[in-house]
């Protein structure tokens, strides 16, 4: 039933955007790890009445996108290099690559693994480890072990669950030993005190799409689409 209601949310907001929403203003849904330094630049000098910025739980962005909440949606994900996210089934949306780049693991700087840093580490290393817990902020763990292609439900066990939406907090709770976390290679080679090992296996990215419904999108919302897709 909450599916059925969410497809016809979404249904109405598609007939609101053909009678036309305000021509300047633009609200952006995005997931926290979506929102990284190319993104942020690209919202700058938008032409734009009102620009609005919703951080948003990672499995919500597409229902905000689908139901009109949203114009845009920005959200992020492990994936093969050059796959599709795989996004949750509620409205018809279109998906547009916007970043790739690889995942590192974030470990202190006195682990015993921290000197891989030239040879990286496979998640079939890290199966026993110790791990953040941190959906909003991180990769869910349950998608470390569907990666990880091992028994379902079992390893990565959990340190400490964190249920805020800063990555930053993660990344320093990884440096101070509560546990290790798995971030972009370009965000966990700024967490101080800690070692940022590049995952050599499986072959993962940490993928970045833009969502748009409908139409395509008008206004503050093509032009933002315009600069993430160059």
């Amino acid at each position: 039933m909450p599916s059925r209601l969410l497809r016809l949310d979404a249904a109405r907001a598609d007939l609101a955007r053909f009678a036309a929403a305000l021509p300047g203003t633009l609200t952006l849904a995005a997931s926290p790890l979506a929102l990284r330094p190319r993104t942020i630049a690209a919202l700058a000098g938008l032409p734009a009445v009102g620009v609005t910025l919703r951080t948003l739980p990672r499995d919500e962005v597409s229902a905000a996108v689908a139901t009109g909440a949203a114009d845009l949606g920005l959200v992020d994900g492990p994936a093969a290099p050059s796959d599709p996210l795989r996004l949750p089934d509620v409205a018809l949306l279109t998906a547009t690559r916007v970043t790739e780049e690889p995942f590192a693991v974030v470990l202190p700087v006195g682990h015993p693994l921290a000197g891989r840093q030239n040879h990286g580490l496979r998640l079939a290393d890290l199966v026993d480890a110790r791990w953040l817990d941190a959906p909003d902020a991180g990769i869910p763990l349950d998608r470390l072990r569907s990666a990880h292609g091992g028994p379902a439900g079992q390893g990565f066990r959990t340190a400490l669950r964190h249920e805020g939406t800063d990555s930053r907090v993660l990344g320093a709770l990884a440096a101070a030993g509560h546990g290790l976390t798995l971030l972009p290679a370009s965000l966990a080679a700024t967490i101080a005190g800690a070692v940022a090992v590049p995952l050599s296996a499986p072959r993962l990215v940490h993928r970045v799409e833009l969502l748009h419904a409908g139409r395509e999108p008008g206004g503050p919302a093509a032009e933002l689409a315009r600069r993430l897709a160059a």
